[in-house]
């Protein structure tokens, strides 16, 4: 049997001092719900899909309800859940009326052949099997109405959070050995419509493979996507490079290609644990050996 280990960020950007404590209390709310699940035999895919969900819900990250809102003042939600056992994905991206997109992800892997749908036929597959369609303005709080506002009358620029912002990861290995790795985010504020960014992209957003390790990550998904920056990490594994090293390397080549920035969490098939970051500060929050860690990760 392995050691159990889970990790979850919630988002590498510029995080202001009096957001930091929300940052900290919702990824520690999302790495144990995840826990209770590994440290009672449950699998990593439970775990990862879970820990999300939880960060789906608190209106602080930018995924599920709270997220940012695209020109037409609608929230679009992206979402991936990989399995490295079998190295099969299920993703969903532009979906409107989907509470939690990381569990319709899920239902995408398990009950279908693909790995991605969009938009509307994303969200019929979601009412076939049984999912209740919500209204779009459910996912809209006052925050990001005001933040939309501020940016259509020009008080405010969309660039100014392209550095990165909150979307939300976790990876997680099982007592089995299997690794499982997700993403789910909102994008970047004042997205074109059908706008899709790294999320749901295998490789990009998040890569699992039991025999190297798992990923998940955050920044400005086109940079993210020109790299295949999760991916690249596993190759970085697979060369011998610890979960740190192959962090730090993936990040620098992304800066070095694109000038974009980002934030990498990553757990290795040893169970060993790593981030890194090139943005100013990273939410975060891991359980090792039973024992809870958390923080802001500060460059």
């Amino acid at each position: 049997m392995n050691r159990p280990v889970i990790i979850v960020h919630g988002g590498a950007w510029d995080i202001p001092d009096e957001f930091v404590d929300a940052h900290i209390k919702g990824c520690e709310r999302a790495v144990l719900a995840g826990w209770d699940i590994l440290k009672n035999g449950g699998s990593a895919l439970d775990a990862v899909e879970e820990a999300i969900k939880v960060m789906e819900d608190d209106p602080t990250f930018d995924a599920g309800i709270g997220s940012f809102l695209n020109e037409e003042g609608f929230v679009e939600l992206d979402a991936l859940i990989m399995d490295g056992a079998s190295l099969n994905a299920g993703a969903v991206a532009g979906v409107r009326r989907i509470k939690n997109p990381i569990s319709l992800a899920r239902k995408v892997l398990e009950l279908t052949s693909h790995i991605l749908l969009i938009g509307e036929g994303a969200e019929k597959f979601a009412k076939k099997i049984g999912f209740t369609l919500i209204d779009p303005k459910d996912l809209i709080i006052e925050r990001e109405l005001k933040r939309w506002l501020m940016i259509k009358e020009k008080k405010l620029k969309p660039q100014d959070f392209f550095s990165g912002r909150e979307t939300v990861g976790a990876v997680a290995l099982d007592v089995n050995g299997n690794i499982a790795a997700g993403v789910s985010t909102g994008g970047i504020p004042f997205k074109m419509p059908g706008r899709v960014g790294d999320t749901p992209i295998i490789g990009a957003g998040a890569y699992a493979d039991n025999s190297y390790g798992g990923v998940a990550a955050t920044g400005y998904g086109e940079a993210i996507m020109r790299v295949l920056l999760s991916k690249t990490v596993i190759d970085y594994l697979s060369r011998g490079f610890s979960v740190s090293e192959a962090a730090k390397k993936a990040l620098e080549l992304m800066y070095r290609k694109t000038g974009g920035r980002g934030g990498i969490i990553v757990i290795d098939k040893n169970g060993n644990i790593g981030y890194y970051h090139t943005t100013t500060r990273m939410a975060f929050a891991y359980v090792i050996n039973g024992r809870l860690r958390s923080g802001i990760k500060v460059t």
